[in-house]
């Protein structure tokens, strides 16, 4: 991953970050890693954990931030989440997953747009 990329993927995080928290969630781990792969934020809000995935562009040439995301990439998230589960509840507990979509400017990596997409797996 080049530098830039890294750099803007790191100014989406943040954006959502902060978007959250003004909205009540309270972040619980950022880049949660395990062998399964990565999730970028787990939050909750009262009791419900929400695993968050974030997907940042800076511009439309290869599709919007949220049409990034695939079927694949939706098992791994699922998949991560439930080890994470395991290893720290030891079971499933009521959970979402959700897509936070970031448009940023490519010169000031200042969020432009922002969406958030909640229970994208239906």
């Amino acid at each position: 991953m080049t530098r830039q990329r890294q750099q803007v993927g790191v100014a989406g995080e943040s954006a959502a970050r902060r978007y959250l928290q003004k909205g009540g969630y309270r972040v619980v781990k950022a880049n949660y890693r395990c062998l399964y792969g990565e999730i970028d934020l787990i939050v909750t809000r009262g009791e419900l954990l929400v695993f968050v995935e974030v997907r940042t562009r800076t511009s439309g040439s290869f599709g919007t931030p949220a049409q990034s995301i695939t079927a694949e990439k939706l098992d791994r998230i699922q998949k991560v989440a439930l080890y994470y589960m395991q290893q720290r509840f030891g079971q499933e507990v009521p959970c979402r997953f959700d897509l936070i979509a970031v448009q940023m400017d490519r010169q000031t990596l200042a969020p432009s747009h922002l969406r958030h997409y909640r229970n994208i797996t239906g």
